[in-house]
């Protein structure tokens, strides 16, 4: 993900922290000590437990302790993450990576359609994680004043404790609300696809989540809540995402590239002038063609490489001045969602593919979207 640095590797998986992630830290941080009195108050009647705040409510410590519970919670977000990835890994899904982000963390699970059963388990891992991090911190609050003999230490520690498991618990409640892709949502959809195929039962709960993004905007709105509103707006426009690619997975089964890629394939040279090739797509209506030499596939050219050129540039410029060197290809077998995976993660518009070092067709984002759509009839 842009914007990410890595942080190092845990049981093999990459982890990275989002640049985000460290401004929203200082954030939490001015929240919390600003309102230290009434979250003092708050562990206190949750616990029914005494809390000497003279340290907690003298000078700066409000902010320090707002920062603490925050990298606090975030931690919690990172293990929550990683038992979902750790399951995944025993179940034989591959991880890419976890990120921390301004809203929590993301790990990045190889997509594939998870059997029910997995899924289940997956998606439950996480907020029970977060119930036993709750669970411990909140036994911590009742043995503090055994361990700690200064009652205003012990009331800093009760403090941060107390509030981490009231933020781990709310966490677990909120993480199992079937508001798809959440992970309430994937319990949700494992269930429904016992009972139905996997793209129906993602179709419902794909819309059951919508209702509830819609749900937590309004609410968002009347509170004036920002982060209401974002968390609504990711539910929503994930749901709307996870949705699709599971459809198209239903729809592309089994559809290979070499069966619906284009040919024969118009070549271009290396140094054939730039304004030539603009009047090539205007001829064939093709938005961008292989570059080869000799035979042998040296880069790619498209209209968005013709359109960052000056026009009056475009006599005296040639292929190989823009031209894209990187160039992916697929073999005939290649699936088609593995195609349409590629393109989108890269933001390409066509793949050539190739046996035998030979340019045997071209697959379009087009192709892909028109044997869906056919497959919908």
């Amino acid at each position: 993900m842009e914007g990410s640095f890595k942080l190092g590797r845990l049981f093999g998986i990459p982890v990275l922290i989002h640049f985000t992630f460290l401004l929203i830290i200082p954030l939490f941080a001015w929240v919390i000590g600003s309102d230290i009195e009434f979250t003092v108050e708050m562990v206190r009647n949750t616990f029914h437990v005494d809390i000497d705040d003279r340290y907690i409510l003298s000078g700066f410590i409000p902010y320090l302790l707002g920062a603490i519970v925050a990298i606090g919670l975030f931690i919690g977000v990172f293990i929550h993450e990683l038992a979902h990835s750790l399951v995944a890994l025993r179940s034989g899904i591959r991880i890419d990576s976890i990120t921390l982000l301004f809203f929590g963390g993301v790990a990045a699970i190889e997509e594939q359609e998870p059997e029910p059963r997995t899924e289940l388990v997956m998606a439950l891992a996480g907020p029970l994680t977060s119930l036993a991090i709750g669970l411990v911190s909140a036994v911590l609050v009742y043995v503090i004043h055994l361990l700690v003999q200064s009652s205003a230490e012990a009331g800093v520690l009760i403090y941060i404790f107390g509030y981490l498991a009231i933020l781990n618990i709310l966490l677990f409640a909120f993480n199992l609300l079937p508001a798809f892709p959440m992970d309430g949502g994937r319990v949700l959809r494992a269930y429904l696809a016992t009972r139905m195929p996997l793209h129906k039962a993602t179709s419902i709960a794909s819309s059951v989540g919508k209702g509830f993004a819609v749900l937590f905007g309004l609410v968002g709105l009347i509170l004036f809540s920002p982060i209401l509103i974002l968390i609504a707006f990711f539910i929503y426009i994930g749901a709307g995402q996870e949705s699709a690619v599971t459809r198209y997975n239903f729809l592309l089964k089994d559809v290979t590239v070499g069966q619906i890629m284009s040919r024969p394939v118009v070549e271009v040279q290396p140094r054939m002038p730039l304004s030539e090739v603009l009047a090539l797509m205007y001829q064939t209506k093709h938005l961008g063609f292989p570059v080869t030499e000799l035979g042998n596939l040296v880069g790619i050219i498209t209209l968005t490489d013709l359109a960052r050129t000056p026009v009056l540039d475009r006599d005296a410029m040639q292929v190989r001045d823009v031209m894209s060197r990187d160039v992916v290809v697929l073999p005939p077998h290649a699936p088609v969602m593995d195609a349409l995976r590629i393109m989108t993660r890269q933001d390409i518009g066509r793949i050539p593919v190739m046996t035998e070092e030979k340019i045997i067709g071209i697959v379009t984002k087009s192709d892909i979207f028109t044997v869906i759509e056919l497959r919908e009839v």
